[in-house]
This record gives structure tokens, sequence and C-alpha cells, in this order.
């Protein structure tokens, strides 16, 4: 009997992070649900609002052709981007600290206009589900697990018909060793597509014009290590124990969730993931 796809367990890598840094931290963000909306949580801050912002200007390039990209009022698309997430839509406290970070932003922007490096050659996006739904496939159909989520720039290599997988950087600090991600995207890009990956990247935009080339991890490696922790996340929702391992105070991962839930956070209006964003500015 074919697994029950409405029935299965979704991990994708920041799930699958959340879970790693608090059991707590991951029931808050993706599985409890405010029982006045039907719908699960999330808190904007600075950090992630700058990301979204570059992220957004970015990662829609990949559909216009090579030749035409740099074409594209980029500048002024960071503006309109910016925008949606100014003051405290993006969890800003005041005028200096949203200046800060907007300046950061236009620094990356200003980056890739004079070192676009890959973003001017040919590129291919993965394809999405039915109903928008990102890419995803079937990790254990035994376990009825199904990893999804994106890749920010595939890079296409006409001379191997194969591909360049490169992710976006917009934070100061170093993706960690031994995270998930480049295992996730080896997986995703590999069951969504046909071309081999060859190459995958980090491109640290805060700070370097040039990607920083990673080891490619093995499949089969790659695909036992992201199902031994979705087994973990697995076993957790069956059981409904998702303690944090700091205790009842709980940690930096899921104390201001829990500010939230208990009527602390400022609504700031639902996410085009109809999720309800809060901040605690």
């Amino acid at each position: 009997m074919a697994p029950d796809k409405y029935k299965a367990v979704w991990v994708s890598h920041s799930s699958m992070g959340d879970f790693l840094t608090c059991p707590r931290a991951y029931y808050l963000n993706n599985v409890y649900k405010d029982p006045k909306t039907g719908r699960k949580i999330s808190i904007i801050n600075p950090a992630l609002a700058l990301g979204s912002a570059v992220h957004n200007v970015i990662e829609p390039l990949a559909l216009v052709p090579a030749d035409k990209r740099l074409d594209q009022p980029i500048i002024k698309r960071f503006e309109a981007e910016w925008s949606k997430v100014s003051g405290t839509k993006g969890g800003f406290n005041d005028k200096d600290e949203e200046e800060e970070m907007k300046q950061r932003g236009r620094v990356m922007i200003d980056r890739v206009i004079k070192n676009p490096g890959p973003l001017v050659k040919p590129a291919l996006r993965l394809p999405l589900h039915s109903g928008g739904m990102p890419p995803n496939f079937y990790l254990s159909e035994e376990d009825n697990i199904i990893l999804c989520g994106k890749v920010d720039w595939i890079e296409y290599l006409p001379e191997s018909d194969g591909i360049h997988i490169i992710d976006f950087k917009t934070g100061k600090r170093d993706e960690k060793t031994g995270s998930l991600q480049l295992p996730i995207y080896l997986l995703l890009a590999t069951n969504s597509q046909k071309r081999k990956v060859e190459k995958v990247s980090y491109w640290y935009l805060d700070r370097s014009d040039e990607l920083e080339g990673k080891d490619l991890p093995e499949y089969e490696q790659a695909k036992k290590d992201v199902l031994e922790v979705a087994l973990r996340v697995k076993e957790a929702r069956e059981k409904k124990e998702f303690l944090c391992p700091h205790g009842e105070d709980g940690c930096f991962a899921c104390r201001d969730l829990a500010r939230v839930i208990n009527g602390e956070g400022t609504f700031i209006g639902v996410s085009e993931t109809n999720q309800d964003v809060y901040t605690l500015v």
C-alpha cells in the first residue's frame, strides 16, 4: 500500500535545524498552532528581515535570461523589498538599527552587481509541485517521511550538463560544521531533476566577492545522515515529547516563541506561508 502523504512527517533544513537546537523550539515553530487563528506562529527580527529582502531580490533573477540579469533595476527592487520589512514589520527597535541593517543589504546588492560571477551564467530552478508546493520527495516511504525545501541558486554547467548548487549567506557567521544544509540540497536537487550535482558553494555576501566552494557530500551518506535526524523528529512527534535541553526556563531558541504564546508579542500580519508573524520589539 502506498504511504499516505497527508499523514507523512514533513521535514526540511530549517525544521530539523530547530529540532537539533531545541525540540521545544521545533514544536513551537513547526507543530503548534494558535487556537484562535488555526495558524502557526513565527517571529520576525532584523537579521531575518535583512536576509528576506536580499534573497527576494537575488533569487528571482534566475527567471531572467542570463544576458539580461544586470539590466534589471536591482537596487530599486531592493528598496521595494525593504519597504515590506521596514519598521516594526522587520522587528527593528529604532531607525538607527534599521538603517544599519539596510546599509548592510545595500552593500550586498552592490557586491552582486559589481561581482555577479555565477549570476550572469545559465541557471536552473527546481520545479515546484502542484499548488505551488516547494520541491519535495519521499526520504523514506517505509517511514512515511517527506523531505522538502528549496535551493537558492542552481548554476547550469553546459560543458558537463551538470549543476552547481549555490547558497547565499546574508549573516556574519559561517555555516556550522556538520550542518545538514548541503546534504539536504544534494538530496533535493538529485531527486527533483535529472542532472548531476557537481559542485556546491556558499556565497557570504556580507564579506566576500567570491564563492566559497565546499566538499560535495556523498549521496548515500547524506541520505543516511538526514534520515537519522528525520526519524528522531518523527519519534518525538509520535511521543509528543518536545523538551528544551535547558529545562523549564527555556533557551534562546524557544524562549521568545513562548513569550509570544503568553501574549507578549506584537502581531504584524500573516505571512505568504500563512503563519501569524509577531515581533517582540
